[in-house]
């Protein structure tokens, strides 16, 4: 899951992001509310965000209210030391979706994390089925031929950003951007990914254009061949 952490305290943020990304999770951490509200406006869009009330710059109820005007639906569970009933009262009356009091135990911030998920899947990107290929934003399982292929989690990255809109090619660049929270981008990063994808699905799924990047073939008329069959490995 992609989550965006927006909290000011060194200790707690370093914490919470240790443990999110051991879990597997793509995080980035921003320690004020302009840093946060520009890590929303730009880049792949988050599955989560974690907000502090308190932030300098932009409090987290303005970076909250932003948010919702924007009409997003990304879940918020909020992070504060204001533990009153009137202020829980008020942070969901704000539209967010959660709140946690500090200081708070890791597994119940783990706890409250999978409960999001779990709501937001009855509303998440719906399956995407391509001949023969199938993937499932909600549950990252991809299926070839009826077999499950075991992919990475950037891998099922890559492949989702290519197969949203097949036949539209994606430039190297445009795939590091939804790799990004994923820790370092080495140069190679992409390459890397698309080597991996064509052996496990094979290399007639994703094509390269040379100078342009890399792309999903549409599939072709019922009466053409789809690509050729291929055993996941």
């Amino acid at each position: 899951m992609r989550i965006l952490l927006a909290e000011d305290d060194s200790m707690l943020g370093e914490g919470v992001w240790q443990l999110l990304r051991r879990q597997g999770h793509a995080v980035d951490w921003v320690k004020d509310g302009l840093a946060a509200e520009r890590a929303l406006l730009g880049g792949a869009p988050y599955e989560l965000v974690l907000l502090d009330l308190g932030l300098p710059g932009k409090s987290g109820k303005e970076v909250l209210a932003d948010l919702r005007r924007d009409d997003e639906h990304v879940p918020v569970l909020i992070l504060t030391a204001q533990g009153t009933y009137r202020g829980r009262v008020a942070a969901l009356d704000d539209e967010a979706d959660d709140y946690l009091v500090k200081p708070f135990d890791l597994d119940e911030l783990t706890a409250r994390i999978q409960a999001l998920h779990r709501r937001n899947s009855a509303r998440a990107e719906p399956v995407i089925e391509h001949g023969r290929l199938t993937l499932n934003p909600a549950t990252h399982e991809v299926v070839l031929n009826g077999a499950p292929v075991n992919l990475s989690a950037r891998e099922f990255v890559v492949l989702h950003a290519l197969l949203e809109q097949p036949g539209r090619p994606l430039s190297r660049s445009r795939l590091e951007e939804r790799l990004d929270g994923w820790g370092e981008i080495e140069s190679n990063l992409v390459e890397v990914h698309v080597h991996a994808l064509r052996n496990k699905l094979g290399a007639e799924w994703i094509k390269t254009l040379r100078g342009v990047g890399y792309m999903v073939p549409r599939l072709a008329p019922e009466n053409s061949r789809e690509p050729a069959a291929h055993t996941p490995s």
